[in-house]
């Protein structure tokens, strides 16, 4: 099994995609030894997000790391983002623009193929099948994709990132009361500096999940390494720091859970 799932009691399930560090050992070889320490990953979310497991939520979790696929980007390959800097289903690059495979070792259709069928499509599923599972059992179901990144990467965006970005694809993935609530739960503390719909609307998982017709919310939170860790290598867990967020980030998940539509 390449991925985790953690079932919780209430509607809420969190995906977690790009927490994962694993490179299999039989494609260690391809990549560079700056890519096998992972630096893109979303560090420490599920030991940051752990409190909301004991809050009934669900947590899927992957082990294998995006450098391997990107379980956050479509089968197709499509970008995500048309018009900027975008890595792949099986990214090539670094967020940083430099190269993650040694010259000639990236990898073929073939091996792009084997890797979804063993990674992409069993954690899409396990998704699929649990947001049925909670739909079923409490009417309706809310997905949290949660993702953490540098706050300054001038290859992928502008500028300074705020520290907290909430992706809701434009009002579409979930019901607008939901994206109200969690938007004014943002905007009523000044600690944390946040945007709705920005930069980051929301990746694949909340495209393709989110259907509020059909009793599916979907949003995702791209939050800055800042809030909660170290933002230069080796990358550390800041006690500090994740300590002041999280009665924050208890806020956001309680209302998720809580929430109900109309």
């Amino acid at each position: 099994m390449s991925h985790t799932l953690h079932r919780g009691t209430t509607p809420l399930l969190i995906s977690l995609p790009h927490v994962g560090t694993v490179i299999p050992e039989d494609q260690r070889h391809r990549y560079t030894e700056r890519a096998l320490q992972a630096e893109d990953t979303d560090w420490f979310l599920d030991r940051l997000y752990g409190f909301a497991r004991e809050m009934g939520a669900g947590m899927i979790v992957p082990n294998e790391s995006r450098y391997l696929i990107d379980l956050n980007r479509p089968s197709e390959n499509l970008p995500m983002y048309p018009g900027s800097n975008n890595t792949e289903l099986c990214p090539t690059r670094h967020f940083t623009g430099d190269p993650i495979y040694v010259d000639g070792q990236a990898p073929d259709e073939a091996e792009i193929h084997r890797r979804v069928d063993v990674y992409w499509r069993p954690y899409h599923q396990a998704v699929r099948d649990e947001l049925a599972h909670l739909k079923a059992a409490h009417g309706h179901a809310v997905l949290f994709d949660a993702h953490s990144i540098a706050s300054t990467l001038p290859w992928l965006f502008e500028g300074t990132l705020p520290h907290l970005n909430l992706g809701t694809v434009n009002g579409t993935s979930c019901a607008p009361g939901l994206r109200d609530a969690l938007a004014a739960l943002f905007a009523s503390q000044h600690r944390y500096s946040h945007v709705v719909d920005g930069r980051f609307k929301g990746g694949h998982i909340t495209r393709h999940f989110g259907r509020p017709q059909d009793g599916i919310h979907a949003v995702q939170l791209e939050m800055c390494w800042r809030a909660y860790m170290d933002e230069t290598p080796p990358w550390r867990w800041h006690h500090e720091r994740a300590a002041e967020v999280t009665p924050l980030l208890t806020q956001m998940v309680t209302t998720m859970r809580d929430w109900t539509p109309r």
